[in-house]
């Protein structure tokens, strides 16, 4: 047979460029890959695979001995810095977590992204490939029991440990992906470290939500100085905004930033220009690896990742408090390293306050210090807290160690999903506690607590508003948020205008009212969601189809005490497109906000669908809008918003860019108002595929059963002691 080489055998070719998508040609249509991008198709495993079961089967000590070991086995193919692995393992777990943001929960370590693009090839994270990869031999021999995410904080935790510093503790329970987030927002810039984030230049404080680092492909702020440039006072603005929207205060920041720097070493001894392509971009045959050095050993002593050169401490393989000693006892001045990067190195630095070279014995080399490093002792709020932090070491061990947990387990979620025998006992007000309940309620029960509810004066709408209000601010991204815990009655959220504060103080004087009156204790928690549960209930019913909604008793009720008010305004809502609202106009269109609110809440394209037309005929709109709300029969649970919606005796016409005309043709009337929330389920081609589904006349009672299925979803979302 006659071949020909080079000729492609499929008619348009194998179509495997990441920019071929048949959407490409419609560049403003809504993508809604954002809800689809965890698909179970992804995932290797069986379908009822356990993990947390798995891992409680895990001989942790055996791991962490291992782990331990993994440090000081030397491998020639990526040698050690002074025979120890211990930096790079604590840099993976660090850049593993330290992309957590507060303000959308996303990032940080618990999914093992980092194996993964885009941050697999971050500038940032060149050559923590190589510790990955140093890893594997664990990760292959313990399977299915830990999982990369897992694995990934747990080494950092016994780098630390095999260096002689006494970690907080650890908690396993971290899942892993099994393909790229590609639809996070790490910034609009289309080249690396580039910087376009900011609305005023030199604001630090205007960097552009969720962000919270400076350049694409950075994990916090340039380690040169700001735009590459030593200044010490203008990096300690961008650390500082970095760290708060990491959820880290001042004393947490200077603690992350000696504790980090206090082990392992910067590389910068060659030439950057002249390294090879990141791991997503690198050719077949280096089978992930990026960033190859050709120059002479193309590591050890000629490694080259950040671009400076050099360790922090004088034992640099060893804890101890020799980054403050350092800091304090010399005065520093800026140079450049053998790869050309800005760092800060000591003037007359004695000979023996220098660090050893990481591999050449007995060669001693300068210690050096990032600008945000310098930052520690130029900004005054930060200097206070380092010379308190070097007069007092055990303080700075305490606050570190808590810190380093922090940083690590931020976006685990509460306490009840972490699993181990190293978690600690103590509840830290960044878990959002929640005090356990201890009351069963019988189904007869729940019935009777169901009539009086019902019965209590208060609305449906009333009732499913605060209970959908108490359930939404659940984010899958970090676990927080959710009905558990009744927070929706408690500052800051009792205040927020999404909340309609005057009506949701009148609903929960009623439900405390009625949880006065009962003979056993039951939650306000429990009382709003059955509440919500109850008055849907009566809406299908009303509707002629008798149904029940389910409901699981068990949320318990916080405290003032135990909500940290700080970090709970990142859960705020600026926008409801369930509830047809937003605080004001945005630069991002409403209809993309909802799939972002939606992806946070885990719900998916069909699930929204069914969510939103519910929501809309039972008139649960915010502030009693009647946008959207396609139905004469307002009150009941039907499909009226669908049908209507696909009614084709009505006609569409724009009065704003968010509000919209539903005109009757026959009589030129309006019959109804909408937003573009509402008509994008007309005029996106997927959406309204959803939308024709739910409109048929045979689907009117699955409809209801899937609007039901959804709602309680979202009901149950926080509740990690049931099953789902």
């Amino acid at each position: 047979m006659n071949t020909t080489q080079g000729k492609c055998p499929f008619h348009h070719g194998a179509n495997t460029e990441s920019h071929n998508s048949v959407m490409d040609w419609w560049p403003k249509a809504l993508n809604l890959d954002i809800l689809h991008q965890h698909d179970t198709k992804t995932k290797p495993t069986d379908e009822n695979f356990n993990y947390q079961e798995e891992f409680m089967k895990l001989d942790l000590e055996a791991v962490k001995s291992d782990l331990k070991k993994l440090m000081t086995e030397n491998q020639d193919w990526w040698p050690a810095d002074w025979g120890h692995y211990g930096g790079l393992m604590i840099r993976m777990a660090w850049h593993a977590a330290g992309t957590y943001r507060v303000i959308d929960g996303r990032g940080g370590a618990n999914t093992g992204n980092q194996r993964f693009a885009p941050l697999n090839s971050w500038p940032d994270n060149a050559n923590l490939d190589k510790a990955r990869r140093l890893l594997w031999p664990i990760k292959k021999k313990y399977g299915n029991k830990i999982t990369w995410a897992d694995l990934f904080v747990l080494a950092g935790n016994m780098a630390y440990e095999s260096m002689g510093f006494k970690t907080f503790g650890f908690a396993g329970g971290r899942e892993d992906i099994w393909h790229p987030e590609k639809d996070i927002n790490w910034g609009s810039e289309k080249e690396w470290l580039g910087k376009s984030r900011y609305a005023e230049n030199g604001n630090s404080e205007s960097l552009a939500n969720p962000l919270a680092a400076v350049q694409m492909g950075l994990i916090y702020v340039n380690p040169q100085g700001v735009d590459g440039n030593p200044d010490p006072l203008k990096t300690a603005k961008d650390v500082r905004t970095t760290f708060k929207r990491m959820a880290m205060n001042d004393e947490e920041t200077v603690a992350l930033t000696a504790g980090g720097h206090t082990v392992g070493k910067a590389h910068g001894n060659g030439d950057a220009s002249i390294l090879g392509e990141s791991p997503e971009g690198a050719d077949i045959h280096e089978q992930g690896f990026g960033w190859m050095n050709p120059a002479k050993k193309g590591n050890a002593e000629d490694t080259v990742t950040s671009g400076l050169e050099g360790a922090w401490t004088t034992t640099p393989n060893k804890w101890n408090h020799s980054y403050f000693h350092l800091l304090f006892s010399y005065e520093w001045e800026s140079r450049k390293s053998p790869a050309g990067a800005w760092q800060w190195e000591p003037i007359n630095i004695k000979e023996e306050d220098k660090p050893f070279d990481a591999h050449i014995p007995g060669v001693r080399r300068n210690p050096i210090m990032t600008d945000a490093d310098m930052a520690m002792k130029i900004d005054p709020e930060y200097r206070k807290i380092a010379e308190r932090f070097h007069k007092e070491p055990k303080y700075f061990e305490e606050t570190f160690a808590r810190a380093w947990f922090k940083l690590t387990h931020r976006d685990l979620g509460p306490k009840n999903r972490y699993l181990g025998a190293d978690v600690p006992k103590e509840d830290l007000i960044w878990q959002d506690p929640i005090p356990a309940v201890d009351y069963k309620l019988s189904e007869s029960e729940i019935e009777v607590l169901k009539n009086t509810i019902l019965k209590s004066g208060l609305s449906n709408s009333e009732l499913i508003t605060t209970a959908w209000d108490s359930a939404r601010t659940f984010r899958c991204s970090d676990y927080r948020g959710g009905a558990n815990g009744a927070r929706i009655r408690l500052t800051p959220q009792k205040d927020w205008e999404g909340n309609e504060p005057e009506k949701l103080k009148k609903v929960l004087k009623k439900l405390e009212e009625i949880q006065a009156s009962l003979n056993k204790k039951v939650s306000i928690a429990d009382l709003i969601v059955l509440g919500g549960s109850a008055a849907i209930e009566k809406a299908a019913n009303d509707a002629g189809f008798k149904t029940k909604v389910p409901f699981t008793p068990g949320r318990g009720d916080a405290t003032q005490e135990l909500t940290d008010i700080d970090s709970f305004q990142y859960l705020e809502p600026i926008h409801d497109g369930y509830r047809n609202w937003l605080k004001k106009n945005y630069d991002v269109k409403p209809e993309e906000l909802l799939l972002d609110r939606t992806q946070l809440m885990g719900l998916t394209a069909p699930e929204m669908t069914v969510l939103t037309g519910g929501m809309r005929v039972l008139g649960t709109n915010h502030n009693d809008t009647k946008h959207g709300v396609f139905t004469d029969r307002v009150g009941l649970l039907t499909n009226d918003f669908f049908v209507n919606l696909t009614d084709m005796n009505y006609k569409w016409q724009a009065v704003n860019e968010n509000l919209y005309d539903i005109i009757d043709r026959k009589t030129g009337k309006t019959k109804w108002t909408a937003t573009r929330v509402d008509l994008v389920f007309g005029s996106n081609s997927i959406l309204r595929a959803y939308a024709e589904f739910y409109a048929q006349d045979d689907n009117k009672e699955k409809f209801i059963q899937d609007f039901i299925n959804a709602w309680i979803k979202v009901m149950n979302a926080d509740r990690y002691d049931i099953k789902k």
